[in-house]
């Protein structure tokens, strides 16, 4: 639930990140100088991109449970099908924009670390039209606002789930509500509070890498118990501990990193 909490504040800060982009784009430099919004309008902001994140609430993970099941036609293999070509689009989109920004931008932004969206509005700000810059970042803040509300179903489930187990009765849906609410609060406060997260990023997924290389190969040793010393039993101890080693490698290069480069920490101080 750590890692849906910690991804959920990334996205907010991600998103205010881009959004600070648009507006900028869009109001051009002067705008930025003489009209900043104040405290207030950023907040009223900040609540209506929730509110607007809130509202779709069109969450993949729970196609299957509306899926029709039965142990002839078992919903899991039509979902499996659908994760697999999921994850081949979002793959595909992912590496070439990747690989393209790299060959286009990466010894532009790579000691700056400014990422490859603001490199974008920095290098083609005058040549390219005002209606593609500003499409790209709301293609952006559309893609965070979908996240967010995949990332933030663990944590829903696992609140009404520990309420189910107390009361032993559904939770009604003022409540569902209440803690939808209180956790997307939470999660602003958290990213204003500390809004130098995102340079602890590499070092937190180097951290959380086991949860999604390691932990799955030594869980189905530990329940499907494969024979010893067989294909499979290697296959999985060995994918085990390279997810493992590779986690102690990128924690590693996170901390030298750091090191060399430092972190400003601030709180309650968006830049």
């Amino acid at each position: 639930m750590y890692l849906s909490g910690g991804t959920c504040v990334a996205l907010v800060m991600f998103g205010g990140e881009t959004m600070k982009i648009f507006y900028g784009t869009v109001c051009g430099p002067a705008c930025k100088v003489t009209n900043p919004l104040t405290t207030i309008e950023w907040v009223l902001n900040a609540i209506g991109m929730i509110a607007f994140a809130f509202r779709g609430h069109n969450l993949v993970l729970e196609i299957q449970g509306t899926m029709p099941t039965s142990t002839k036609y078992p919903s899991r293999i039509p979902m499996w099908r659908g994760v697999k070509c999921a994850y081949v689009i979002i793959g595909l989109c992912l590496f070439s924009v990747a690989i393209g920004g790299y060959w286009a931008y990466g010894n532009l932004i790579i000691p700056t670390n400014e990422g490859l969206l603001n490199a974008v509005h920095k290098y083609h700000e005058h040549d390219t039209s005002m209606f593609i810059l500003c499409f790209t970042s709301l293609l952006v803040v559309i893609h965070i606002l979908s996240s967010f509300q995949i990332y933030a179903m663990p944590v829903f489930d696992n609140m009404e789930s520990r309420y189910t187990s107390c009361k032993e009765r559904p939770c009604p849906r003022w409540l569902r509500s209440g803690i939808r609410a209180f956790f997307g609060c939470l999660v602003v406060f958290i990213a204003f509070a500390l809004p130098f997260l995102p340079s602890l990023a590499g070092l937190l997924g180097g951290i959380a890498l086991p949860v999604t290389l390691a932990y799955p190969c030594f869980m189905w040793i530990n329940i499907k118990e494969p024979r010893k010393f067989s294909l499979m039993w290697y296959l999985n101890w060995g994918l085990g501990c390279l997810g493992i080693l590779l986690s102690i490698l990128l924690v590693t290069g996170a901390i030298w990193s750091i090191v060399i480069t430092g972190i400003p920490v601030h709180f309650f101080k968006t830049e």
